[in-house]
């Protein structure tokens, strides 16, 4: 009882669940007073789809990192915080010239790498592309187009003019590589979050 009187939150909590109960009771105990039985029964399933929904709401934030994982979190610190996917990798969802670009972080990579239909979607003409650089990738050598990025946002942090690469082979995923991850002043992974800071 002393942390209901400390907490006002729960206190309004507990109110609203008691006149919520005391409706319900009311609507199935007194509405339908000559078939008891009947009412008890529908009080007690609907009592049980009450308490899933408390115990859905109370572990929201759960279920919502289990169900629909986030890419990237904003902590209260400033720093950016990356959560690992489900094949390992970590991801994050970068804006680029105004067009949301999902990638995978890799430091392994020199550079931003964009798909080529990621590079298209964000506005560069692959037609006017020069493909004479090479990168090794998991999948072997590929030929790159050395771009500029006009605008790269990434979650609170803006750049402009970043220099990236289009890849000219099979890539499927764009790649956020050392030339971009070095402008945070620190990158630390614990477990399966990678926290970037500048």
């Amino acid at each position: 009882m002393d942390a209901l009187r400390g907490d006002p939150d729960t206190l309004a909590r507990f109110a609203y669940l008691a006149v919520l109960l005391a409706f319900v009771a009311g609507f199935f105990l007194i509405g339908e007073r000559q078939r008891l039985g009947r009412s008890l029964r529908d009080f007690g399933v609907w009592m049980l789809i009450l308490a899933m929904v408390v115990i859905a709401f109370g572990f929201r934030d759960v279920l919502r990192e289990e169900l629909l994982p986030a890419a990237m979190v904003d902590r209260p610190d400033g720093a950016l915080e990356l959560r690992r996917d489900s094949g390992g990798h970590f991801s994050a969802n970068v804006r680029v010239n105004g067009q949301l670009v999902r990638f995978m972080v890799d430091t392994g990579a020199s550079d931003i790498v964009l798909s080529r239909a990621d590079a298209e979607r964000v506005g560069i003409d692959l037609s006017a592309l020069n493909f004479i650089g090479r990168a090794r990738t998991a999948n072997g050598t590929v030929p790159i187009a050395p771009v500029r990025l006009g605008l790269v946002e990434f979650g609170d942090f803006t750049d402009t003019g970043v220099a990236a690469s289009v890849g000219g082979g099979d890539l499927d995923i764009s790649l956020l590589g050392m030339a971009y991850l070095d402008r945070f002043a620190s990158i630390e992974i614990v477990g399966d979050r990678m926290r970037l800071r500048r």
